[in-house]
């Protein structure tokens, strides 16, 4: 390997792979079923983390206080209309994400997917895709991290250390973490990785830069140029 990143993780929905902002509206409607205004500020900052806080959060935003039991059945909701969008939508690649993909790990650095999505929803996604931590099945990925491998979703840094965990990868300053939504910047900074906000999602270039990104790209195919990555 050429440069000094050797670890890549990345976001799924919005940073690579474009899913029409399906997620956005499946959250915003699973909220709103349950009587809660949903704000789109409010919405923004939530997106990206766990999807069972995301929901209950929002709903106190929005007027209504949900127990636990009242989330994971929003939550349950939530899949559905996801899946729904999916099948009506089906998402694809953001252009040149499988091709960095390729470059990265050709040059040695490992490439990780890490999520607010758990596992009912990211293994059918990315077989949808053709992405997969088998070798010669299709697009292969080092790792995929989802919120059922860690104690705690994003802010928090568990999942990018639990992808250096995977992939053997020791040295924060050697990884790279990047996503749509602050909590993808706010995640990496807390990791001690290079906070790398794209602007595909739903997220102003402002707000990813406030919230600490350390770049602030069009999209994940601009990473390949940055210094330490492929040179």
């Amino acid at each position: 390997m050429t440069g000094m990143i050797r670890l890549a993780a990345f976001d799924i929905a919005g940073t690579t792979v474009d899913d029409g902002g399906a997620v956005y509206d499946a959250l915003r409607r699973c909220v709103e079923e349950l009587g809660a205004g949903v704000a789109d500020a409010d919405l923004a900052q939530w997106m990206g983390t766990d999807k069972v806080t995301a929901i209950e959060n929002l709903a106190r935003l929005g007027g209504v206080d949900v127990d636990r039991a009242a989330a994971l059945t929003a939550f349950a909701r939530f899949q559905e209309i996801l899946a729904d969008e999916y099948r009506s939508r089906p998402p694809r690649p953001i252009p040149g994400t499988e091709e960095l993909f390729a470059r990265l790990r050709a040059a040695g650095v490992e490439v990780a997917l890490t999520t607010g999505f758990d596992r009912t929803v990211v293994d059918p996604l990315l077989r949808s895709l053709g992405w997969s931590e088998r070798e010669g099945a299709g697009v292969v990925l080092d790792a995929v991290i989802t919120t059922d491998d860690v104690p705690a979703g994003r802010p928090a840094p568990y999942m990018i250390f639990r992808a250096m965990e995977a992939t053997g990868v020791v040295d924060t300053a050697a990884v790279l973490a990047a996503g749509d939504t602050a909590v993808d910047v706010r995640a990496a900074r807390n990791a001690g990785a290079v906070s790398v906000g794209v602007l595909t999602g739903q997220t102003p270039a402002s707000t990813l830069a406030d919230n600490g990104a350390d770049h602030v790209l069009a999209s994940v195919v601009e990473i390949a140029s940055l210094p330490g990555v492929l040179d």
